[in-house]
């Protein structure tokens, strides 16, 4: 009975341990899919000013970290190195 008992406390403690890796995996790919469609929409409202920014998972993962500041970012790179 003590080893029931003992083997349910690890699988807690365990659980507790691996669920909080997982949560911020979740939230990262949830915010850099949510970067993709805000690389999307700044690249459609761009057609008219002959702008683009590259969508791919280096600025979709950058966006979905740093929020609105790192598409504001991109933005502002864009215009000094890519020339927008």
């Amino acid at each position: 009975m003590i080893v029931y008992i003992a083997c349910i406390c690890f699988l807690f403690i365990f659980g507790k341990i691996f669920i909080l890796p997982i949560k911020s995996i979740i939230k990262l790919v949830i915010n850099s899919l949510l970067g993709g469609v805000i690389i999307y929409i700044i690249n459609m409202i761009g057609l008219m000013f002959n702008f683009h920014i590259g969508l791919n998972y280096i600025t979709a993962i950058f966006i979905g970290i740093l929020g609105i500041p790192g598409a504001i970012l991109l933005i502002i790179l864009r215009f000094f190195l890519g020339g927008g």
